[in-house]
């Protein structure tokens, strides 16, 4: 058994709901049928007091404590799945995380994710909360993500995060040309009527992303962007804030859109890039028990290069039309 403490409020856009659907939209790493538990339990504070109805209805804005004791993540199954060690000592491990794999076990994926994995290759780390996962990744957003092997390095790279003292940069594919790099400092919560995806709203919560040029091309952009924040899809949702989302951005992005005069291979490869063109390229943080500083790399995956390949042959190919 370990304690787990979750806080968090209540987003604006809840209003109206139960406390139990709207808790598990903040928490959606435990089923609604355990919060119901909880609640139930009097394991719930709103505003620091006990609420156990789970059907009482929220406001928005209220303030949720949850401490409780749980078990260890046996509940999940360890499952044989190959991982990407770019980097392990006794008390991290850095991963190169590939597409079509969830990052913890939720609603509609209750296996074949990363905790599965980490469950079977590293027995001990049931111990550590939430399998150590102290930072995700969408599930086809490739690249770096550390992971801590013991309760002290998580308890200091949750610290290290909340203090942004962890560098996360991303490179990206967005549609339509950017001609300067800048900064999206805009507050990102869950869309008011589509609940699977996030929104900037002025009563969210602080997100900021910076990102810069890298390489136009017709109708596209490719970028490097750093996270000063963490929100669920947060560069997805600032791109796409900014009109220019992700290419391939199933819940962002829209139709795929070729320039004027695009070959049919070119407007194949855009119809047939079937994921948010996003990458976790570079990571760097100060180790968690040593303090040393230290930093990887991942170079892009193959599906990424295709694209900018095609991009830039498009591009090439109409030269002496472009005007920038």
């Amino acid at each position: 058994m370990y304690k787990l403490k979750l806080s968090s409020d209540i987003e604006p856009t809840q209003l109206g709901m139960r406390l139990d659907q709207a808790l598990s939209e903040l928490f959606p790493d435990y089923s609604r049928s355990r919060i119901k538990e909880w609640i139930i339990n009097n394991k719930v504070l709103v505003n620091n007091n006990i609420i156990n109805k789970p059907k009482e209805k929220v406001l928005g804005g209220e303030k949720i404590t949850i401490e409780v004791e749980v078990e260890e993540e046996t509940f999940h199954q360890p499952e044989n799945i190959p991982l990407n060690i770019v980097y392990e000592d006794d008390h991290i491990l850095v991963i190169n995380k590939s597409r079509d794999l969830v990052v913890h076990p939720g609603a509609g994926n209750p296996n074949g994710t990363v905790l599965n994995a980490l469950l079977y290759h590293y027995p001990d780390i049931a111990r550590v909360p939430r399998a150590g996962i102290v930072h995700r990744l969408d599930k086809d957003t490739t690249g770096l993500m550390v992971v801590a092997k013991t309760i002290e390095a998580q308890t200091h790279l949750v610290e290290a995060l909340q203090l942004r003292e962890i560098t996360r940069e991303y490179e990206a594919v967005a549609m339509g040309i950017i001609t300067a790099g800048g900064t999206i400092d805009q507050p990102i919560t869950r869309h008011p009527t589509k609940r699977t995806h996030m929104a900037v709203f002025p009563t969210g919560k602080p997100a900021v992303t910076h990102y810069r040029v890298m390489e136009k091309y017709r109708l596209h952009t490719r970028l490097r962007l750093r996270l000063e924040t963490g929100r669920t899809h947060q560069i997805r949702v600032h791109m796409a804030h900014i009109a220019h989302p992700l290419v391939g951005d199933p819940l962002y992005g829209g139709r795929p859109r070729p320039p004027k005069g695009a070959s049919d291979s070119f407007i194949q490869t855009l119809r047939d890039f079937d994921r948010q063109a996003l990458h976790a390229t570079m990571l760097r943080l100060y180790h968690p028990i040593t303090g040393e500083l230290m930093e990887w790399h991942a170079p892009i995956p193959d599906d990424m290069l295709k694209l900018i390949h095609a991009l830039q042959e498009d591009t090439e190919l109409h030269k002496d039309e472009l005007d920038w």
